[in-house]
């Protein structure tokens, strides 16, 4: 199949979700407190639906498990989820566990290990990555007493920064930060600190700490990452992280970048400018907010345009 598989979106509503989801990307969100935008998702609590095509209609999963020549994966699910998430309010502290817990303790579930693009971040606005704990028993007691600011270890972020969040990370987006993340496909979250925040309808919402202490690293601290920026012929690729859970990338086209066939899927997500996708003799028009795959084998291609892309395969 030498065509690109276009998605449809899934929103979720969120207490800390607000409108940028539709102020920057256009998006038609369901209210103003959407805090999750689903983009490209196989998972059972938010499937992504084919826009184009001979698949025009279906579910990712269910292309997944019935077209198993466009992905060509060993993987029995689709193993990545690619959101864009709009922290109005400060999103509760939270730590994620890996396969191995996951599987044992969350009926078969992925871990979710995960990958931050700071799309947006107003001025002062921080990520809480990592603690302070040097040991387990620190961390529990530091838990217990409520003891956060001495606890929580804070970031600054700005626009264009990435982090690399493993499962067993400590970690919370701050209020007024856009992201895009990618992430194993998982929906499994342990809930550690929530502002004792009530819901609308008066209510706190439930915290994991039993879970949350379990699969917590300690100790822990942040450390950024490094990356690199190679460029040819009209494109700039920015390599932020390769491991066995995913590869992502940023790609700057300007003018024209011709692309050889790729062996895996690709996932992209337009997050600036318009441009053309061209593969043989037909044409694809691309803007910001677009999310498609191009199949295993897909191409020779070429991107035209202004266009910002970020990249991801397993």
């Amino acid at each position: 199949m030498n065509e690109p598989i276009f998605l449809q979106p899934i929103f979720q509503e969120r207490i800390w979700g607000g409108t940028k989801l539709r102020d920057l990307f256009g998006y038609d969100i369901p209210n103003d407190h959407t805090g999750e935008c689903w983009a490209v998702s196989a998972h059972p609590n938010g499937q992504s639906v084919v826009k184009n095509g001979p698949y025009q209609g279906m579910k990712l999963g269910d292309l997944w498990t019935s077209h198993p020549e466009l992905f060509r994966s060993s993987s029995k699910v689709f193993p990545l989820l690619t959101k864009i998430l709009d922290a109005s309010d400060d999103l509760s502290v939270q730590v994620h566990p890996d396969d191995e817990y996951a599987g044992k303790y969350e009926n078969g579930e992925l871990g979710k290990t995960e990958c931050w693009y700071i799309v947006d971040a107003e001025p002062g606005a921080v990520i809480i990555y990592g603690h302070e704990a040097k040991t387990k028993e620190e961390l529990v007691s530091m838990i217990e007493n409520g003891e956060w600011d001495r606890f929580l270890t804070k970031v600054p972020v700005k626009p264009g920064d990435f982090f690399y969040v493993p499962s067993g990370t400590l970690h919370a987006l701050g209020k007024g930060i856009v992201v895009l993340e990618t992430q194993q496909s998982s929906d499994t979250t342990y809930r550690v600190y929530d502002y004792d925040r009530r819901d609308k309808d008066g209510n706190t919402r439930e915290l994991h700490l039993e879970k949350a202490i379990d699969v917590t690293t300690v100790p822990q601290a942040y450390e950024p990452v490094t990356y690199e920026t190679k460029q040819k012929d009209g494109l700039a690729i920015t390599s932020f992280v390769s491991n066995s859970f995913f590869t992502v990338e940023k790609w700057n086209v300007s003018g024209n970048a011709e692309v050889a066939p790729n062996e895996k899927y690709t996932i992209f997500s337009v997050l600036a400018g318009s441009g053309t996708l061209t593969a043989g003799e037909h044409r694809y028009d691309l803007v910001k907010g677009d999310h498609f795959i191009l199949p295993a084998n897909f191409g020779p291609y070429r991107f035209s345009g202004e266009l910002e892309f970020i990249m991801s395969h397993e």
